[in-house]
């Protein structure tokens, strides 16, 4: 796996931050997102959303595990917050297989909750606010 740091040391920074992911995103569709509790995950990947044109209310998936918006040019991203999975089972009945092989953009926050189930090809990143 492949693992990017972003920094984003205020709120000011955030804009920046997510326009420098996007720039780097290529050809990868599945990203890890590694922080502690209250690191910044769902605000990062809300600003990433919006700067792909996302226009829907965008929030934390924690009860639903995941949203699915639609960016510029109906691209479907898949907005993952895994905190709440005991057991591999519940992944797999959510179908968490089909959207990693969809060929979507799929944003992860807790990934190792679902590591078992992380294409080779995953994308770790790891926020910091230094």
């Amino acid at each position: 796996m492949k693992t990017i740091d972003i920094n984003i040391p205020t709120l000011a920074d955030l804009p920046e931050a997510a326009r420098k992911f996007i720039s780097g995103i290529g050809d990868d569709r599945i990203f890890a997102f590694i922080a502690p509790m209250g690191g910044g995950k769902t605000t990062f990947i809300s600003e990433v959303c919006r700067q792909l044109g996302v226009t829907d209310d965008i929030s934390s998936p924690t009860f639903a595990i995941v949203n699915e918006y639609r960016g510029d040019e109906g691209r479907r991203i898949c907005h993952f917050d895994c905190y709440r999975i005991e057991e591999d089972s519940e992944a797999e009945d959510m179908g968490i297989e089909d959207y990693f092989y969809s060929g979507d953009l799929c944003l992860i926050e807790w990934p190792d909750r679902i590591e078992t189930f992380l294409p080779e090809e995953t994308v770790v990143v790891r926020l910091h606010r230094d």
